[in-house]
């Protein structure tokens, strides 16, 4: 990792750019804020504040590293759920292979803080990112980048956009998830002319298959495992077909949240091949989970001997409306929470120092900068009252904040995240 690249976040200036934080750290850095460790509750933060807990997120962190050395999958954690440097170091620390990106200024942001290998779950055909990532390579001999390919016209195009590259790119053939999913290959004869057109170029080079069952139509749990067989056969047919040949390693991936244990048990069945398989997983939400969609979907769900990931996020509100006992509202909405797949859940209120169950209180909508509260006679709320809470989806809710108090269980904020979006 970029050591320096992170050093320089704890450099920055606190100011208006972070809402949230205290506002009389303004001037300060980041590094000197963190060491006055002081308390969400009393140490001037001001509402809405999002914080993340550190002793869940170290949690769901150890969980997944042991998931994945358990069941002898390489990791590339989805970073396009946190953008944040400091989360990925700790992820390449705990193993992690590398990190998967979504789209080319992701790329850069990761490339800006020292990561060496990416996984670029897409197909890029914009020839200015793709003569940015060849220079990279160029530029770099530790550094590595696969990338999607789904379609022929997609190959025509990365390789005029890569002609003059030193090193080739490597790619895979990304397979669709079935009819009417999202991209990829729909059918295997497609894949093997996606693959023709890859071999008959000297800038791409394909090195193995991937996909994402989360978009499998009707997702159940035999729909799932019957669209990662024709994942690895697929690639057996490639292999057998001689398309890998020359390479020290073949690539075969898939794994959202949603379905990773099929993903273990599937890829368990890989036959051997020509050469060694990375099979690599590519969860993502995992490492603040949620209180909404992933808590009902997880596959821990389905699998509770293998342990249980633990909701790190809560966003803090305060109680600024009580206009009758049957309403209220709080200080933070559509600008703070997400609320794409799920609206915040009410979880705790917290007064004078002491914190209870936020019984009899629920978040019916949002405004832009206000939650709607329902109120049923057993709820006990007043204007000035903290309300924590809980969020569905991590991946819209990372991005509406830049700095995210890192916050230890008795209130105690120890470091702060930075995010890229």
């Amino acid at each position: 990792m970029g050591t320096e690249a992170l050093a320089r976040l704890a450099g920055e200036r606190v100011d208006h750019r972070f809402k949230g934080l205290p506002p009389d750290a303004d001037g300060l850095t980041v590094g000197e804020l963190a060491a006055q460790r002081r308390n969400l509750f009393t140490g001037g933060f001001a509402t809405p504040v999002l914080a993340l807990s550190a002793e869940r997120l170290e949690h769901n962190l150890a969980l997944m590293e042991t998931y994945a050395t358990r069941h002898g999958l390489a990791f590339a954690p989805h970073g396009k759920t946190t953008m944040a440097p400091q989360l990925f170091e700790q992820q390449i620390e705990r193993g992690a292979w590398g990190i998967t990106l979504a789209v080319p200024h992701q790329v850069r942001v990761a490339r800006a803080f020292g990561i060496q290998r990416v996984f670029l779950a897409n197909e890029v055909v914009d020839p200015a990112a793709l003569q940015w990532i060849s220079a990279e390579l160029d530029a770099d001999p530790g550094f590595r980048l696969v990338c999607y390919v789904d379609s022929v016209r997609g190959v025509q195009l990365m390789d005029a956009a890569l002609q003059g590259a030193s090193r080739p790119l490597d790619v895979v053939v990304e397979l669709a998830a079935g009819e009417g999913a999202r991209t990829g290959v729909r059918t295997e004869a497609e894949c093997a002319a996606v693959a023709d057109a890859v071999a008959a170029t000297s800038t791409l080079r394909l090195v193995g298959v991937a996909g994402y069952e989360g978009e499998v139509p009707q997702a159940d749990p035999e729909r799932v495992h019957a669209w990662l067989r024709r994942l690895v056969a697929l690639a057996a047919d490639f292999d057998k077909a001689g398309r890998f040949a020359g390479l020290d390693e073949i690539v075969v991936s898939a794994g959202g949240s949603a379905w990773f244990d099929a993903v273990a048990d599937v890829f368990a069945e890989l036959p051997e091949l020509s050469a060694p398989v990375l099979k690599l997983l590519r969860s993502g939400a995992y490492v603040s989970h949620d209180d909404g969609h992933y808590r009902k979907i997880t596959p821990f769900n389905r699998v509770p001997e293998e342990g249980a990931l633990e909701p790190a996020f809560r966003l803090w509100a305060q109680v600024v409306s009580r206009p009758s006992p049957e309403q209220a509202f709080v200080n933070a909405g559509k600008r703070d929470a997400a609320y794409d797949l799920d609206l915040p859940f009410a979880q705790v209120v917290h007064r004078d120092g002491t914190e209870r169950p936020a019984t009899g209180i629920s978040v019916t909508a949002l405004s832009d900068q206000h939650a709607w509260l329902r109120t049923t006679a057993e709820a006990d709320l007043e204007v000035g009252d903290w309300l924590g809470m809980g969020l569905s989806h991590p991946c819209t809710s990372f991005d509406k904040w830049q700095l995210i108090p890192l916050v230890e269980a008795d209130g105690t904020v120890v470091d702060y995240i930075r995010t890229f979006f």
